[in-house]
């Protein structure tokens, strides 16, 4: 997949730096995913996938002021998510030390003001509202809802990345959206 060429064709606006963070970011994960087996992504065009799986959101996502990304792990989708919007605080819940130690290490390569590493477990974490929580391969839509309870208001948006299963995860009561791709399924909560 050449993801420039895919997200330009997806008009997927992206700010100047987004290719340039990006490439550091995949030389670090490569060089870390060998010592600390960060993630199962081990090739370029694996790791491209994700990063597009990771960004499609913005084509659709309302603006939002702060952002909590429910187990980052290596950082899909909450750190490729902060490349995709700079003007969005950005915090990264992620309990496992390798892992938090890489996002951190990662932001402070980039110099990224707008990005938070938490190494924590998100239930630890003192309340706080965010406009938009995203979380992706964590748990299913019921826990999510519930790890969520205390970071969000009526206004608050969820956008929690699924495979076709989610169809069985959410009541047709809830306001909610899902969005489909190729490969994914975006569950959108809180659109009205």
């Amino acid at each position: 997949m050449d993801l420039q060429a895919t997200l330009k064709q997806d008009n997927i606006i992206l700010p100047d730096n987004f290719f340039y963070n990006i490439q550091k970011y995949k030389e670090h994960l490569f060089k870390w995913n060998k010592v600390h087996n960060l993630t199962g992504a081990k090739d370029d065009r694996t790791v491209n996938e994700f990063i597009y799986d990771a960004v499609f959101p913005v084509s659709f996502l309302p603006p939002a002021k702060n952002l909590l990304d429910i187990g980052t792990g290596a950082g899909f989708p909450g750190m490729i998510l902060a490349f995709a919007l700079p003007d969005t605080q950005v915090t990264l819940v992620e309990p496992l030390a390798k892992r938090a130690s890489f996002l951190q290490f990662v932001k402070a390569d980039l110099g990224l003001l707008n990005v938070t590493v938490v190494k924590k477990r998100v239930e630890e974490m003192p309340a706080q509202i965010f406009e938009l929580i995203t979380s992706r391969a964590v748990t299913d839509t019921k826990m999510l809802l519930k790890l969520s309870e205390n970071f969000r208001d009526e206004n608050s948006k969820l956008l929690f990345y699924k495979g076709e299963r989610v169809f069985d995860e959410v009541k047709e009561t809830m306001p909610h959206k899902i969005i489909k791709t190729k490969n994914r399924h975006y569950l959108l909560l809180g659109e009205n």
